[in-house]
């Protein structure tokens, strides 16, 4: 049997590309985005009393895997050095039979003016351009499960690295906070803070010393030494 799904949105991410996203929603408050609803669903009686709740459940698809058509048993969990394999549905892997994802988000705002409906959200973890197939409100009393085991994710990710700037960098940061991105700093921060790296690229005699990232705007680079991150560059994309 096969289902079709029309999206009823589209993301507006402050990720342009897939390096660098956090791995799970929530991870970096800073992270903000929107939701565009599309036609015929941008009626405002479709969303009446989801004001009233702090938090929503967005059903996803994975837009822009280049995954191979034959589906895989396992994948290797980043949360596992990506070394270990584990069966795809014991993970959160974006390469799925179905490319589908969960994310619950903050939801700060509804917004709806000239025939026109989006959501202001908070702590996305969602590439831009992502079709949204779904919304449901967080349910505090049934989606928390104090007692839940977490498998090989108990905890959430330790943050370790230690993030600076070099001078220009901060100039860059603190010129464009003044220019329209007023929480650009601590967004970088938070976001390289939980090391966005590859598990493959971390450790080893012959390891990666410079990344780099579109964010927003601009392209991030940044440089780990000694196990710290030092950002070098915040260029704007537009010239």
């Amino acid at each position: 049997m096969i289902y079709k799904f029309k999206p009823i949105g589209i993301i507006h991410s402050c990720f342009q590309e897939k390096f660098g996203i956090p791995r799970q929603g929530r991870l970096v408050p800073e992270a903000r985005g929107t939701l565009e609803i599309l036609p015929p669903y941008n009626c405002k009686e479709a969303f009446r009393g989801l004001e009233g709740f702090s938090h929503i459940l967005i059903t996803f698809v994975f837009h822009d895997n280049q995954s191979p058509e034959e589906w895989r048993p396992t994948v290797r969990p980043p949360r596992l050095g990506g070394n270990e394999r584990v069966g795809v549905f014991a993970s959160r892997s974006p390469f799925r039979p179905n490319p589908l994802g969960i994310s619950v988000v903050e939801l700060e705002s509804v917004d709806g003016e000239k025939g026109k409906l989006s959501l202001s959200l908070k702590g996305i973890d969602l590439l831009d351009k992502t079709p949204v197939l779904d919304i449901k409100p967080y349910l505090p009393y049934a989606d928390c499960v104090p007692e839940a085991r977490g498998g090989f994710a108990v905890k959430m990710p330790a943050t370790e690295l230690h993030v600076t700037f070099d001078q220009q960098a901060l100039i860059d940061c603190e010129h464009w906070e003044q220019q329209g991105y007023p929480e650009l700093r601590a967004l970088i921060t938070r976001l390289l803070s939980l090391d966005p790296r590859p598990a493959y690229y971390i450790g080893g005699a012959n390891r990666r010393r410079e990344f780099g990232m579109k964010l927003l705007d601009f392209d991030v680079k940044w440089k780990v030494v000694d196990e710290c991150v030092v950002v070098i560059e915040i260029r704007s994309l537009q010239g």
